[in-house]
């Protein structure tokens, strides 16, 4: 009777740890295949995008709530932007936010949040004009 209350104990225990152990093992094996990987030249890409800087930001459109074209969500703060309040406008896809949440999520992203749009660089340096080339008012 003794026997069997031990190997009732025991046998489950011994499982456990056996099955803990070999996880662990598992999980030393995974992380060096990835410093391997790492080392090797394989890497993952992480080169985020870079933002704007305020100077591109001022360049962009800024509107009221009013005269947003796209609707008045604005897709980083997910609130409404009211008709008297400040937005900013993407250029290329017309989408707005509010003019903090729109100059705090393009200062770290050049894309629109909304449909990823890209901002194209040439918007904020135009291709000067051939010398030739009057321009008639």
């Amino acid at each position: 009777m003794l026997v069997s209350v031990f190997l009732a104990l025991f046998l489950p225990s011994a499982g456990m740890t056996v099955v803990f152990l070999v996880y662990i093992c598992l999980l030393w094996y995974a992380s060096g295949q990835q410093t391997g990987d790492l080392e090797s030249g394989l890497q993952v890409k992480s080169t985020p995008e870079k933002g704007l800087s305020s100077s591109d930001l001022e360049k962009l459109p800024k509107v009221t709530g009013k005269d947003l074209v796209m609707g008045n969500d604005c897709a980083v703060c997910l609130d409404d932007i009211e008709d008297d309040q400040p937005a900013r406008l993407v250029p290329g896809c017309s989408h707005g936010f509010h003019l903090e949440c729109g100059d705090t999520w393009l200062s770290k992203n050049s894309i629109c949040p909304v449909c990823r749009a890209k901002i194209p660089p040439e918007l904020f340096n135009p291709p000067p004009l051939p010398p030739d080339e009057k321009i008639l008012c």
